[in-house]
């Protein structure tokens, strides 16, 4: 278990006298006021930055209590520690504490004496929780409504019970420009490495690629479609069976990163190079993306952005408040950088003949929507 949060910083009245201005004159600049000469603005935000003044929301409502849990999956992949750094940034301009802790194994408690993770929010008096699982039992949902503890699900990979409230990306939307850049690369033979059937982000994200075939007047073709359950391992079998087709796809989007990289090892083995001869796109923008060889085009799901916005959320039911919907996405853009290029002319897998086929940016700028 992971323990972090900020120490308090110097208060306004050290900040005012170190400005040169009176505390009501400070207040208005940190509150935004515009009634402050530029000079004076000028002074007080020195001051605020050289001293390390926390600036910390206001509410309306009852100002919430300073402890809140967040429970992710696994400590050591990339994905929690995104969503960490997330959290981590929201919570210190909060004025909160956040207990982080590992959650994979956790079970609601069966028995005296059997201490889980759900035991101890209540033991410790956290005021709310964010979860980053794979997963919740029926039974967990029904614990956390019964101790009245406040949570917020962040990207959950399954359908949320009704009135949880979540914060996940346009998966569906990530789909689709996945699947448009490729096509616009000339590829019609684009094939997909889905996640779990039953996990609704995935879901999306093929239903996505279906849209944009459906936009370009192709015809999907259910051999193209594979399950990779989000393995590296079970993407790179998967990849095989694509490759020997009778009529094998020149590009191919999977439906995580780490698929992604199954999927170009694959290609590798039978000695098929990314992109001259195929062409593959993942999604998520983990780090390994960018120091994979190639460095892999990808959707950027905004981990970090949703983690502080799931805070944020949060904050505001620990005050009292009632979110507007159950439901916040937020925006996916395409991240082009080298494993996606031209489709060969003729449409084949066989090993290019002339070298081309370089993505049209390796910078890593998108390409889609910010």
């Amino acid at each position: 278990m992971v323990r972090t949060g900020s120490v308090a910083g110097p208060t306004l009245a050290v900040v005012a006298r170190a400005a040169g201005v009176s505390v009501p004159t400070a207040s208005k600049v940190v509150n935004g006021r515009e009634d402050v000469a530029p000079e004076t603005r000028r002074r007080v935000m020195e001051a605020l930055d050289r001293l390390g003044y926390v600036r910390r929301p206001r509410f309306d409502a009852v100002r919430p209590p300073g402890l809140v849990d967040l429970v992710v999956q696994s400590l050591e992949s990339s994905w929690s520690g995104a969503v960490l750094r997330g959290v981590e940034e929201a919570a210190h301009d909060a004025g909160l504490e956040v207990v982080v802790s590992a959650g994979g194994t956790a079970r609601p408690p069966a028995g005296r004496g059997e201490r889980g993770w759900l035991d101890k929010l209540s033991a410790r008096g956290s005021s709310g929780v964010l979860l980053h699982l794979a997963g919740l039992s029926p039974s967990q949902y029904a614990w956390l409504e019964q101790q009245r503890i406040p949570f917020v699900l962040i990207d959950p990979l399954l359908e949320p019970p009704p009135g949880a409230v979540s914060v996940g990306a346009a998966d569906w939307h990530g789909g689709v420009i996945a699947t448009e850049h490729l096509l616009a690369l000339g590829h019609e033979r684009v094939a997909v490495i889905a996640g779990h059937r039953r996990r609704t982000c995935g879901g999306a994200r093929v239903a996505g690629y279906r849209s944009a075939l459906a936009a370009a007047g192709l015809r999907h073709r259910p051999e193209y479609l594979r399950h990779g359950g989000y393995d590296e391992a079970a993407a790179h079998r998967r990849m095989l069976e694509l490759l020997d087709l009778p009529e094998p796809p020149t590009a191919v989007f999977a439906c995580s990163d780490r698929m992604a990289l199954g999927a170009i090892g694959a290609a590798a083995g039978r000695g098929l190079s990314v992109p001259d001869d195929i062409s593959v796109v993942g999604f998520g923008d983990l780090p390994e993306a960018r120091w994979a060889a190639p460095a892999l085009t990808t959707v950027r799901l905004p981990l970090a952005e949703m983690a502080a916005t799931a805070l944020r959320l949060l904050v505001r039911m620990m005050a009292g408040e009632q979110p507007e919907g159950t439901r916040t996405e937020l925006s996916t853009r395409l991240v082009v950088r080298a494993s996606t290029g031209p489709a060969q002319d003729g449409g084949g897998t066989g090993p290019a003949q002339d070298g081309r086929g370089t993505g049209p940016a390796q910078d890593g700028r998108g390409t889609g929507p910010a």
